[in-house]
């Protein structure tokens, strides 16, 4: 059971790392695109910051704590089994 929500959790983590990266590019092209005056979407980059991508890095960093707890627990159940 251990296992099956270590798995979803971690397949879960994937997806949303390859997410905040593409937000990130996103924001690296937005910006070098405002110095270049090309408007490459940094003000819906930035109407979606607080809604959408902090919640996504902080989903992600609780996730990687959450995974390593359990991944953690599981050795020590492992141990004493």
């Amino acid at each position: 059971m251990i296992a099956k929500i270590s798995n979803l959790i971690n397949n879960l983590l994937t997806v949303n790392v390859f997410f905040v990266l593409l937000s990130f590019i996103w924001f690296l092209v937005a910006i070098a695109g405002k110095y270049a005056n090309i408007p490459l979407g940094l003000l819906v980059w930035q109407s979606l910051w607080e809604p959408l991508f902090l919640p996504s890095i902080s989903v992600l960093m609780g996730g990687a704590i959450l995974s390593g707890t359990i991944s953690y627990v599981s050795k020590s159940f492992d141990r004493s089994a």
